[in-house]
């Protein structure tokens, strides 16, 4: 089995990590093989059948790290609770340029905080790079973090997308209570 995967160039290094050790860490830890050409961006992900399951985390870890997250939590990846999903801005935006930037604007917030505050709401990290946004986290928290985002790029308030937030995690706090 293999696949190639596109990796931005100013991301190459963070895949390979310093003297190799994140991909060396990678490779080790899925028993596969990684072979990256840092001149195109291309990484081809190699491995066996008998090692499915190996073979598609590594693509989505290398897929988490190209999207902007760092080795520490694309890595949380080998955990079976967590998962990678990727939110493409154009399906919002179209290919307009300044709305695209509008948009990741809003994610992101004055310093950080609105993206700061959906993490800290779901328990999920989310990356905002490139056309994307993307989300690492338990499917409980992904879902309440994908909600979250799509209100916000639809163009709610923050405040609305926050009180969702809220009420979601309400809600999953009565459903723990079996009322």
């Amino acid at each position: 089995m293999e696949e190639i995967i596109r990796v931005p160039k100013d991301r190459i290094a963070v895949l390979i990590g310093k003297s190799g050790e994140t991909k060396k860490m990678l490779e080790k830890a899925t028993k596969t093989k990684i072979n990256i050409d840092s001149k195109s961006g291309e990484v081809e992900v190699e491995g066996t059948s008998e090692k499915a399951l190996e073979f598609y985390i590594t693509t989505q870890i290398v897929k988490a790290i190209a999207r902007g997250f760092s080795p520490e939590h694309a890595l949380r990846l080998l955990d079976e609770n967590y998962y990678f999903d990727i939110i493409d801005l154009e399906d919002f935006v179209g290919k307009r340029e300044k709305e695209l930037q509008s948009k990741k604007g809003r994610l992101i917030g004055k310093e950080g905080k609105v993206r700061e505050k959906i993490e800290e709401e779901t328990g999920c990290f989310v990356s905002v790079y490139g056309k994307t946004v993307s989300i690492i986290g338990t499917p409980e928290g992904m879902d309440s973090c994908r909600k979250s985002i799509e209100l916000i790029l639809n163009g709610s308030s923050i405040d609305t997308a926050f009180g969702a937030l809220k009420r979601n995690r309400l809600s999953q706090d009565f459903e723990e209570f079996d009322l």
